[in-house]
């Protein structure tokens, strides 16, 4: 399988979560071949739409490399959000995947290969959602991550979620108001009941979505986003406690509010805090490179 691997296989690294699906393919000899982006790939929350995204952005990077329609070829690790839940990856795995081997997996994992280059490390993502996921002397862990509304505590849609509670509030009059909380409450024609109607139909990344906002007028000085940026921080800070805790010499802050995030973080958390070397693309394509081999493990963490 090796050497005839060396000539013919591709490798494809895939890393969806819950505003998009991103795509590497990349030859035996780890030479980048193409990279595309797709929608939203959360196989806990939409299966099938998730597979589709998986397979445009597949097909994108074949097209993009002249190899159009060699997916038998591909060998490819596909590292989904969701895919933490074994009944979700097992609904996964019984799908009719174009591949000639595939290995179903979730982001967080591969997101930890990446980040410490398959050395011991933990990573946390701070996202659309949130998870922490560690991995030391072969023992990997995870904290968090169990799907919002119940966890995922100090994401992009825990933030937004918790933003539009304050304008409820202030709209009662339980809360002062704030620039932010004026503004988003505009975003519904200052209409409460438009709020709950929203919310009745709304997914993750449509509460992330107010994300951006709450970071920016944080920057600013605006109480009721510095209050929710710090309370966000300190479910990080305690996610990023537990995986020193389990052992993880270095952490890795990842995902979209990684940045907005860090002035807000304890100094304990800063004092563990390493950039990482590399991300989840990097870390499903040594994913995908193992299961060529023949050599890919199923097992699944310990909770952490």
């Amino acid at each position: 399988m090796v050497a005839q691997a060396k000539t013919d296989v591709l490798l494809l690294g895939i890393d969806g979560g819950g505003t998009q699906c991103r795509a590497r393919l990349a030859n035996w000899e780890g030479r980048i071949l193409a990279q595309a982006t797709t929608g939203p790939a959360n196989v806990g929350l939409a299966l099938h739409e998730s597979v589709d995204a998986v397979i445009d952005a597949t097909r994108q990077c074949l097209r993009q490399s002249g190899l159009s329609g060699m997916e038998y070829r591909t060998v490819a690790c596909l590292a989904l959000a969701g895919a933490c839940e074994p009944s979700t990856r097992g609904r996964a795995r019984e799908l009719p995947l174009p591949f000639k081997r595939v290995v179903i997996t979730n982001d967080a994992r591969a997101a930890c290969i990446g980040a410490h280059a398959s050395h011991d490390g933990a990573i946390v993502i701070v996202g659309t959602g949130s998870i922490a996921w560690g991995i030391v002397q072969g023992r990997e862990f995870r904290v968090g991550g169990w799907g919002f509304p119940l966890s995922d505590e100090g994401s992009g849609a825990w933030l937004g979620s918790r933003a539009l509670t304050q304008v409820l509030h202030a709209h009662d009059g339980l809360l002062p108001w704030t620039s932010l909380l004026r503004a988003l409450f505009e975003r519904f024609q200052n209409d409460p009941y438009a709020i709950v109607r929203w919310m009745r139909d709304s997914r993750p990344r449509d509460y992330a979505a107010f994300a951006p906002i709450i970071c920016s007028q944080a920057s600013q000085g605006d109480a009721a986003a510095r209050y929710l940026m710090q309370s966000a921080a300190a479910h990080i800070d305690a996610l990023s406690a537990r995986m020193v805790d389990q052992g993880a010499p270095r952490v890795s802050l990842l995902g979209g509010l990684a940045i907005s995030m860090q002035p807000y973080l304890s100094d304990r958390t800063r004092q563990f805090l390493h950039a990482p070397i590399g991300d989840a693309l990097d870390g499903a394509l040594e994913l995908a490179r193992t299961e060529a081999m023949g050599l890919s493990s199923q097992s699944e963490p310990a909770h952490g």
